[in-house]
C-alpha cells in the first residue's frame, strides 16, 4: 500500500512538472512571455562631435565612470566612507546619508576620470564598484560655452542636450541605441547555443559648424578686455559672413564652465546674442534709411531743416545733445545720428510703409537660427501703433528685437538687399554619409541698388562721425554707432544703457560684418566711446587674420 502510495506522489509530482514545463515552454510563449527566456541589453551609441569649419575640435567625447556602491556586501562601512570622501572630496556625513543599508544598489557619483577611478580600485574596497559611461569634454575649454550648450540628464537619468547646439541637435548627435539579445535558462544563465541577437548602435552625427575657432579667439578676448575697460555688465559679439548669415564667432560675456554647468544657475547659460530682446537704438536707423531710399521717397542727397525739436502730439523729440544743424543731408542724418532728423525720414516714408519694411526685415518672427532658446521678440500689431511709436521706431526704440535679428537685418543691407537665415551648423556627417547645409534667402528686402547706396552712406557714416575713432588705416569701413536707454519699470533710466556699433568691412565687398553690444557701460554710456572702439579693435585684428591688404 505504502508502495503505491509513493508511485501516485512520484506520479503526480511528474505530472505537474510535465504541465509546468509545457506551460513555460509552449502556452506562456503564445502569450507574449518570452522575457521568461530572452534578455534584452541596450548598447548606448557615441554620442556625435563637434568641430569647427577647419576641424578643429570644440567638443568630444572622454571615457568616464560612474561609481556605485552594494551596500550588503560592503564589509566595513566606515572605511569605505573615510575612502571615498578622501578621494573623491564627497562629504562624509553625505556619503553616511547616502549609503542605505537596505538597497541592493546605489549610485555614488558619476562622470569619474581613469585616475580617479584607479586611485579607489587601490584601496579594494568590499561593494564598491564602477560602471563605464562617456562624457563631454572640452579641449577649448568655455570658448565657445553659449554656442555649444552642454549635456546633462534628463528626468530618467539619460543624457539630453540643453541650450545650444546640444540642445538644438540632440536627436541627431545622441544617435540611436543598438541592442544585444540573448536566451537565457530559468536561472537566467545565457544558453550558448540559444538565440543570440545583435544590433550595432548607430552613432551620433559630428556637426561640422560655420564658426571659425580663430576668429572666435578673437571675439572673445577682445570682448573680455572691453567689458573690464568699459566696466560693462555683460557683453556679447557676433561676427556673421554677410552674403550668407553664416555665423563665423559668438561669444557673450559672462560665461559658464560646461563640464562645470551643474555649479552655474540658468542665468548663466541663456545665451544673450539670440535669447535676449533689447531696444537697438541708432543702429537701427539705416534699416528706415534704406527702406526710404527703395520707396524713392528720399535720395541721400536730399535735404531737411532740423532747426529744433519736433513735436509728436504731447511728447517732443530731440537730438542726442540738443544741438541742431539748420540744412543737413539724409547721409549726414546718419553721421551726426540725428534723431529729429530721421522722424522726417519716417515721415516722407510713411507709417504703412514703415510698419511693411519692419515685417520685410522679420522683425517679430524668429530668425529660425539653429540654436535652442531663440526670443522672437515683439512688433505689436499695426491698429496698435500710435503715431508717437512711428517716430521712436524711426531711431530704435519702442521696439523689441534681439541681437541676431539686427545683424540679419543689417547684413541685408550690404549683401545686394537679401534676408539670410542665419546658421551655425555648416554640415554633419555621419556613418551613412555627410548632409551638407545651403545658405537660405529668406526674402529680397531691397534692390542692389539701394544696396550700393545705403553702403557708401554707412561708409561716410564711419568716416565723418562727430567721434573720432582710431580706425585701421587704409581700409574703407562702414557702420553705425547705437546708444539705447534701458526701459525700466515703464520709463527710461538714462544712467543705464545699451551701448552698440555694427560695422563692415572692406566695403566695397564685405567679408565681414560684427555687431558689438555692451550692457551698462559705467566708463561712458554712449556707443560712440565704449562699443564703437571695441568694434575697431576687433576689425584690426580680423584684417590680419584673413590677410586683407590696405587699399588706401
Amino acid at each position: 500500500m505504502k508502495v503505491k502510495l509513493l508511485f501516485t506522489f512520484f506520479l503526480l509530482f511528474y505530472a505537474a512538472i510535465i504541465v509546468r514545463l509545457f506551460y513555460l515552454q509552449v502556452l506562456s510563449k503564445n502569450t507574449g512571455s518570452q522575457d521568461l527566456y530572452l534578455k534584452t541589453l541596450s548598447i548606448s551609441p557615441e554620442r556625435g562631435k563637434i568641430y569647427d569649419r577647419g576641424g578643429n575640435p570644440l567638443v568630444l567625447n572622454q571615457n568616464s565612470y560612474l561609481l556605485y556602491v552594494e551596500p550588503k556586501k560592503i564589509t566595513d562601512k566606515t572605511k569605505v566612507i573615510e575612502t571615498l570622501a578622501e578621494k573623491l572630496k564627497i562629504d562624509e556625513a553625505t556619503l553616511s546619508a547616502t549609503i542605505n543599508d537596505k538597497l541592493v544598489y546605489q549610485a555614488v557619483k558619476g562622470g569619474l576620470s581613469e585616475e580617479e577611478k584607479k586611485a579607489v580600485e587601490k584601496e579594494k574596497l568590499a561593494g564598491v564598484g564602477f560602471s563605464y559611461q562617456m562624457r563631454r569634454f572640452y579641449p577649448e575649454a568655455s570658448l565657445s560655452a553659449h554656442l555649444t550648450g552642454f549635456v546633462g540628464k534628463d528626468e530618467k537619468g539619460d543624457d539630453l542636450g540643453y541650450f545650444g547646439l546640444e540642445g538644438f541637435y540632440d536627436k541627431d548627435l545622441k544617435g540611436l541605441p543598438g541592442f544585444l539579445e540573448t536566451e537565457r535558462d530559468i536561472l537566467g544563465r545565457p544558453i550558448f547555443v540559444g538565440t543570440q541577437s545583435r544590433v550595432e548602435p548607430e552613432n551620433g552625427r559630428d556637426l561640422y559648424l560655420t564658426i571659425d575657432k580663430g576668429i572666435q579667439e578673437i571675439a572673445k578676448r577682445q570682448l573680455r578686455t572691453g567689458i573690464e575697460r568699459y566696466e560693462a555688465r555683460q557683453g556679447c559679439v557676433i561676427i556673421a559672413a554677410p552674403n550668407t548669415m553664416a555665423i563665423l564667432a559668438l561669444t557673450c560675456l559672462p560665461d559658464y564652465d560646461m563640464e562645470k554647468y551643474f555649479e552655474f544657475n540658468d542665468d548663466y547659460f541663456e545665451n544673450s546674442a539670440v535669447s535676449e530682446v533689447y531696444e537697438p537704438g541708432s543702429i537701427f536707423k539705416p534699416l528706415l534709411m534704406a527702406a526710404a531710399i527703395e520707396e524713392k521717397k528720399v535720395k541721400p542727397e536730399d535735404t531737411m531743416n532740423e532747426s529744433g525739436p519736433v513735436k509728436i502730439g504731447e511728447y517732443s523729440i530731440k537730438t542726442w545733445n540738443d544741438q541742431y544743424s539748420g540744412k543737413i543731408s539724409m547721409t549726414r542724418i546718419l553721421e551726426k545720428s540725428s534723431n529729429v532728423g530721421m522722424v522726417y525720414v519716417g515721415q516722407k516714408l510713411g507709417s504703412k510703409n514703415l510698419y511693411s519694411y519692419l515685417e520685410k526685415y522679420g522683425f517679430g518672427e524668429a530668425t529660425d537660427i539653429d540654436l535652442q532658446g531663440e526670443a522672437t521678440g515683439y512688433l505689436k500689431p499695426e491698429s496698435d501703433w500710435y503715431p508717437i511709436d512711428y517716430a521712436t521706431v524711426t531711431f530704435g526704440q519702442g521696439i523689441a528685437i534681439s541681437p541676431i535679428q539686427m545683424i540679419r537685418a543689417f547684413a541685408a543691407l550690404i549683401n545686394g538687399g537679401n534676408l539670410m537665415k542665419p546658421y551655425v551648423v555648416e554640415k554633419m556627417v555621419s556613418e551613412q554619409g555627410e548632409k551638407t547645409i545651403r545658405p537660405a534667402t529668406v526674402a529680397k528686402v531691397l534692390s542692389v541698388r539701394t544696396s550700393e547706396i545705403i553702403k557708401k552712406m554707412l561708409v561716410s557714416t564711419v568716416e565723418n562721425a562727430e567721434a573720432k575713432w582710431d580706425r585701421p588705416a587704409g581700409y574703407k569701413i562702414g557702420g553705425k554707432t547705437g546708444t539705447a536707454q534701458i526701459p525700466i519699470q515703464g520709463h527710461y533710466d538714462p544712467s543705464k544703457t545699451i551701448a552698440s556699433f555694427i560695422g563692415f568691412a572692406p566695403a566695397d565687398k564685405p567679408k565681414f560684418i560684427v555687431l558689438v553690444l555692451l550692457r551698462e557701460p559705467k566708463t561712458s554710456p554712449w556707443g560712440s566711446e565704449t562699443a564703437a572702439p571695441l568694434f575697431f579693435d576687433i576689425a584690426r585684428e580680423l584684417f590680419l587674420y584673413y590677410n586683407i591688404a590696405p587699399t588706401q
